[in-house]
This record gives structure tokens, sequence and C-alpha cells, in this order.
């Protein structure tokens, strides 16, 4: 029972509040984890007691804040590492031809006079497999009352759906009802109810692409050894292939090359994503990376676009028990101390606490003989961001208001566990 409620406090956590983008910045070394924990033993000894909190809208605001800072910081730390002389130097690709191919770099900055470029024509993109069933009346009874159960092979796992058949149900009825028992599986799969006029059919698309290494098809759908009533497979037709899955083919400055996915790497420089097929062999993208100025614009642009998406998020929960006005406060002091530099480069911090972009003087900074001398600026403001978001990860409650029970004696205090307990606690809050 307790790894049942430990799964979906996890689930919950991973689909509510986790973003798609993981970047190797969530990975740690043993030292700065250890850092961490000397931070937060700091933040315990002083902390005073309080009661925990209630509000299902406060305990959202408090997980999204912590995982809002972490974006941040990752976004920051992404225009070239952890380090203030590093930031904003980030080398940024570029693509000729974006409805063919977008690419991202990833290589080593320090190696800019190895950087490839490259010419690359898209031949075929990577397709998934596709099970189409049978397009059956959508208002006709056609499987009898009863339980029914079939499997799902995918990657290498198997997986028993079970349902029910009611006297009432229809076969649209129950498509609908297999298409939601799929998709809420999370295996791998995406079904839909296909509708043609008065009939629908139940498809099944693959997740994945590319042909499959050892096997004939990335997923299989069966009923020939399942534990409940068969048939319903092959009633539906979910079990017949109507597309197989397929590797993308590509050109790389002429030569010809495949890969399982639309999304691959290229000379452990650059990350591709296919977006459209070349109309003829002429058609092709130059992929290489932009000069230092164009990317350093870029990546302004970027960090100016990550602290608004954090802004975005603090705005996004306002009531009572929040401190989330303390917390914008909190920024547009930051923001104000840099603001010298800011200014420099066009960058202002409007009402609303967004930072808004002055192009005139944003293109102007970029002809100015001290360039260096007003990016460094820009590079503490930057860093100074970071440090921030450590704050806010470690202790996103103070972001919350609460009712103090007792403050700790002052020079006899010591670590206690409580003030994470509280933060941890509202992950499990409605499961256990």
């Amino acid at each position: 029972m307790a790894n049942l409620a430990l799964d979906t406090v996890y689930n919950h956590y991973l689909t509510t509040y986790f973003h798609d983008t993981v970047t190797k910045y969530d990975a740690h070394k043993k030292d700065e984890l250890k850092g961490v924990y000397n931070s937060i033993v700091k933040l315990n000894k002083e902390s005073p007691l309080f009661l925990p909190v209630k509000s299902q809208e406060t305990k959202q605001f408090a997980v999204g804040v912590k995982e809002s800072a972490r974006e941040l910081k990752n976004t920051i730390a992404s225009l070239r590492g952890l380090g203030q002389e590093e930031l904003l130097n980030k080398k940024v690709a570029f693509s000729t031809n974006k409805s063919l191919a977008e690419a991202i770099y990833i290589g080593d900055d320090s190696e800019s006079e190895t950087i490839p470029t490259f010419e690359m024509g898209v031949l075929e993109l990577a397709k998934p497999q596709v099970n189409l069933g049978k397009f059956l009346e959508s208002d006709a009874r056609g499987l009898a009352e009863d339980t029914y159960s079939f499997d799902v092979n995918i990657n290498n796992l198997s997986y028993e759906f079970q349902y029910n058949v009611n006297s009432d149900d229809t076969n649209q009825s129950i498509q609908e009802k297999l298409a939601r028992l799929i998709n809420g599986a999370n295996i791998g799969l995406e079904a839909q109810v296909e509708t043609d006029g008065e009939f629908s059919a139940l498809k099944l698309v693959s997740n994945g692409t590319g042909k499959p290494e050892g096997r004939k098809t990335l997923f299989s759908v069966s009923d020939d050894n399942t534990s409940r009533r068969a048939g319903s497979a092959s009633y539906f037709g979910i079990d017949e292939v109507t597309q197989n899955s397929s590797n993308a083919l590509f050109t790389i400055n002429g030569v010809e090359r495949e890969a399982g996915s639309n999304h691959f790497t290229v000379e452990k420089s650059y990350e591709i994503t296919l977006n459209g097929v070349s109309p003829d062999e002429d058609t092709v993208t130059s992929i290489g990376v932009k000069n230092d100025t164009e990317s350093l614009r870029e990546n302004i642009t970027k960090l100016m676009d990550g602290y608004n998406t954090f802004i975005d998020s603090a705005n996004s929960v306002a009531s009572e028990e929040t401190k989330n006005q303390t917390l914008l406060r909190e920024m547009k002091n930051l923001s104000s101390y840099y603001k010298e530099g800011l200014d420099e480069f066009g960058l202002d911090i409007d009402d609303d606490g967004h930072m808004v972009l002055d192009k005139s003087i944003y293109e102007q900074a970029f002809e100015n003989e001290n360039l260096g001398l007003s990016l460094g600026k820009v590079k503490s403001f930057a860093n100074a961001l970071m440090r921030k978001t450590d704050t806010i990860s470690i202790n996103p409650m103070q972001y919350v208001n609460k009712t103090v029970v007792a403050y700790k004696n002052p020079g006899k205090n010591f670590a206690t566990p409580y003030i994470t307990s509280p933060y941890s606690g509202l992950l499990f809050n409605s499961y256990c």
C-alpha cells in the first residue's frame, strides 16, 4: 500500500510540475550536493516552527516556485555554464531552412576552429507504427456483455488491458473507453477514435519511430493468451499493422544517412530536429554556428525570455496565503541593483515585473567600443539571478504565509529536518 501511494505521488509530481526539458545541469557532483546539504542545515537551525499549510492552491504555488527557479537556473546555465566569465558566451547554431531541419549547438565552445558546417537534405522523415482498426458502425453493439482483455507488447514489456462491456455500450463508446484506457497507461502509445460518417475506428500510434532492432514491429496487440474473454482485438482490428515504422533518411554534404528518430545528434556538435522533406534534391539547409556577436544577441534574448517565464509563473497564483508579491518585489529589487548594466543593452523592468527590450538601444550596444564592459555587467546580473534561484529552491516555503508556533532559542539552536519536511510533505498530502 505504501509503495502504491509513493508511486502515485511520484507520477503526480512528474505530470504536474516536471518540465519536458532535462539538462545536464539537473545532475550534480558530490561537492555540489554537499553544498546544498550544508545550506539546508544552516537554514534549519534558524527556522521557526510553523503550522502546516492547508490550502491546495498554496501547496501548488510552493512546488511550482521551486520548479520555476530550477528551470530559470538551467536556462541561464545553458548559455555557457555556471561560471560568471563563461555566461552568455554560448555559441548558437543556425539553419538556413528551418522547414527542413532545426539545429542546436551542443559541442565544446573551446573547439570553435573545428566546428563543422554542412548542408543537409531530407529524403524521408522517421515514421511511427500505426494500427488503424476496422471502421464499425458507431451506434451498433457488436460485443456481448462481458469482461474482455488484450495484451500489448512494446519495448520488450507486456501490458494487459481489461475492460467491461455493458449491455448499453456501442462500438464507439467502447472505442473511446479503450482510447482513454491506453492513453492513461502511458506505455508509449497514443490512441484516438477516428470517425467517418456513421462509422468509427480505434487508431493506435507508437510514440517511437524507426525500424525496430531484432523485431518486426515496435508494438503488437493480441488476445491469444489473455486472462479474460478474447476476441475484442480482432473485432476492433487493432491487432493489424497498417503502417510500419521507418527510419529517417537524409543527406549530409551529399552522403546519404539514416536515423531511427527525427531528433538526433551529428558529429557530437549538433542536435538536429527534422521538420519536413526536401521537395527536390537541390533543396537543402545549411547547418553551422553563428558568429560571436549573433550568438550573444540570441543568448541575451534567451536570458530575458527565461526571466519573464519565471515572473509569469510567480504571477500565476496570487492569494492571501501566498507571498508571490514578496517574490516579485525581490526580483525587481535585484534587477534594479543592476539597472545601469541592463540599461546599456536596452533592458528594463516594467510595472508588471517583466523584462522588456528597447530594440534601438539593444542594437547600438553591439556597436559600442565598450561592449565587453557593458556585457560584464549583464553577466553579473545573470550570475546574481542564479544565486537567487538557489535560495528559492532551498526554501520555497519562505514565500508562503504561515502561522508561526515558536521561534528557536537564539544561540542555543540546533539543526533539525523540520523546515524541509513541510515542503516535502506537500507532495504526499491527499495521497497518504
